[in-house]
């Protein structure tokens, strides 16, 4: 795992000064080697900082040339499947110097150029340079679990792994999108494209860019996409299809295994990390520990008891690490790791557990995916129940629905449903919000810029090649939720403590099976969830006493409130001079708070928003 920025265009590049100071804001995501290299014309600056996982040589330092020195690349995470590729490579006549998988990039490259993608399996973001064609190629992995930020001016083309190396530059601009804050103010993230920073953009997971200097010219495209859903006609076989992904899983963990650094797994009391651990079991036997974050004295919120059985089960050696004091003083500096807000309070341990096992090993295989994959969201079994209400309710009981709905203040019990209810056939998966549209318009009166796409009409969109209304929210989590809120909060509080966190799931073959080979009957029917890998699981994991409960990595946030929790995300709330939102709406929802209403879930979102924009010092238009 690395950090990765650069610079191309028709002029030479800045100053070494500012290229030091791009890299150097990304000393978190690799420790242990830094680089440069720039075009003999000074057009072309690449910087790197790397976290040495595989080849802990200098054969791995980076940037790298290939041996003719044609092209150069900058390269952030890991090609799981580089031993397959290295192999066919040497048998095309390609020879290498190093063991690096960053190598074997370079040379795909040389073989088949822009098409190398599709032979590439990992995580990953990078940026290539090519002299002899004068293009820079740059990719993201089709999950989306490496980030990849660039800015776009006439004439110049800048990237960066994190926000905050491309605001090194004392002279970037830094003007709030107001689009963007629309939609973070829905669903509690960025979503696709967009940033939260005018002008700036994200390079969406499974794309490629190339930027072409000499003519000023960035094309963004897609190289992947999901498969289209299961034939509803087709007959499938439960038993055939949990041994085909228990196979497929337990290869994924196997290559996610390979490294010259320590691997520890992080075992939750969950169905996905459990599984994750009975591959590695069947992978790597005994020689992988387990780490459970602990929250004793916090009820539900604590997993150690069902992790320490789930790795008794196994034989595995575990490990119940104490997350020490969540202070409050973690919310500045996770704002400003944070390159956009994202309003998941579960940053908070994730940030706590990923500085415990650093301090045991350097990588370490997480279970996140699943849920995406198979459908284990409470939202997703709402979706079904929701669509057979609205097969039975008229348009005159949705439009009741929706006015009784706006009668009610934020966080009332039942307003969430009743909008819920009141949504078109199509548009369910859409109605799962931090702030609905009539909330946000309390918040900010003005609303987003004119014309602009709303959030719900965005998360409609990427649903799109779904044949059922599971499909739909299925592939929108997928698109949407999973890298700009899941995997955005893994990366940058694992690589805050230089840390990397793998996720098995994301195997292409294994999302590639759950989307288009597993039936909706084998995901979410009624109140269960994630059926098939449930369904896996009771073979090799122990029995589940409470098999409905769907925790996640959660923070007992309403409960922390009652302490100085509350009186900071409060300040940051009431001491936020210039915010984009109305005054007396957020006091209301601190009043309401003082008044015993539970709406930590509305305040943090809106805490994480003006501490990111006082740490940044975003211009509000």
């Amino acid at each position: 795992m690395c950090g990765i920025a650069g610079i191309c265009g028709r002029a030479p590049s800045p100053e070494a000064s500012l290229l030091g100071s791009m890299r150097d804001a990304l000393a978190h995501r690799g420790p242990d080697d830094a680089g440069a290299w720039a075009s003999p014309d000074g057009r072309v600056a690449l910087v790197h900082r790397r976290l040495a996982i595989l080849d802990l040589s200098p054969a791995g330092h980076q940037p790298m040339a290939d041996a003719a020195g044609r092209c150069v690349v900058v390269f952030n995470g890991e090609i799981y499947n580089h031993p397959d590729v290295r192999r066919d490579l040497e048998a095309r006549g390609h020879r290498f110097r190093s063991r690096s998988d960053t190598e074997v990039l370079l040379e795909a490259y040389r073989e088949w150029g822009l098409d190398c993608l599709d032979r590439l399996d990992g995580m990953f973001a990078f940026a290539l340079w090519d002299s002899e064609k004068r293009r820079l190629f740059c990719a993201r992995d089709r999950a989306g679990e490496k980030p990849f930020f660039y800015r776009h001016d006439p004439g110049a083309f800048r990237f960066a792994s994190e926000l905050k190396a491309l605001l090194a530059d004392p002279a970037a601009p830094r003007r709030l999108d107001r689009d963007a804050l629309e939609h973070y103010l829905a669903y509690g993230y960025v979503p696709g494209a967009m940033c939260m920073l005018q002008g700036y953009r994200k390079l969406p997971p499974a794309h490629r860019l190339v930027y072409e200097p000499d003519a000023d010219r960035l094309e963004v495209s897609r190289y992947w996409d999901l498969p289209p859903p299961p034939d509803p006609g087709a007959v499938a076989d439960p038993d055939a299809l949990a041994e085909e992904l228990e196979s497929l899983l337990v290869d994924s963990v196997r290559r996610q295994l390979v490294a010259d650094v320590p691997v520890g797994l992080l075992l939750s009391g969950g169905v996905d990390s459990g599984l994750v651990a009975a591959s590695v079991a069947k992978a790597a036997g005994g020689r992988v520990r387990a780490y459970t974050i602990g929250f004793p004295g916090h009820g539900r919120f604590d997993e150690a008891p069902r992790a320490r059985r789930v790795a008794e089960r196994l034989g595995l050696e575990h490990e119940v690490l104490d997350a020490g004091p969540a202070t409050a003083d973690l919310l500045p500096a996770l704002a400003r790791q944070y390159d956009e807000p994202i309003a998941d309070s579960s940053m908070i341990p994730t940030f706590l557990v990923s500085k415990r096992v650093r301090e045991r090993c350097t990588v370490a295989l997480g279970g996140d995916g699943g849920d995406e994959l198979f459908g284990g969201y409470t939202s997703h079994t709402r979706v079904l129940a929701l669509d057979r209400w609205g097969a039975l309710l008229g348009g005159a009981v949705r439009a009741l629905a929706a006015t009784a709905a706006a009668a009610l203040p934020a966080g009332a019990w039942g307003r969430a449903g009743l909008l819920q209810i009141a949504q078109p056939a199509g548009r369910r998966h859409a109605a799962f919000w931090y702030f609905d549209p009539t909330l946000r318009r309390r918040l900010m009166p003005d609303g987003p810029p004119p014309g602009a796409a709303s959030p719900e009409d965005a998360r409609v969109a990427a649903g799109a090649g779904a044949a059922t209304p599971l499909q739909a929210a299925q592939r929108s989590d997928f698109r949407t939720y999973l890298p700009d809120d899941i995997l955005a909060k893994v990366d940058r509080a694992s690589m805050l403590c230089s840390l990397e966190v793998r996720a098995p799931w994301l195997d292409r073959r294994i999302v590639e099976f759950a989307f288009g080979r597993v039936p909706d009957a084998l995901k979410a029917a009624g109140a269960d969830r994630k059926i098939l890998p449930r369904r896996l699981a009771g073979r090799v994991l122990p029995p589940d006493p409470d098999p409905g409960r769907k925790q996640g990595f959660s923070f007992p946030l309403d409960r922390m409130m009652e302490d100085v929790w509350g009186k900071a995300i409060s300040g940051a709330l009431m001491d936020a001079a210039g915010s984009p939102f109305d005054r007396r709406a957020v006091e209301g929802l601190l009043g309401a708070t003082r008044r015993g209403r539970r709406l930590a879930n509305a305040l943090f979102p809106l805490a994480l928003f003006e501490l990111w924009r006082a740490a940044y010092r975003v211009a509000v238009p």
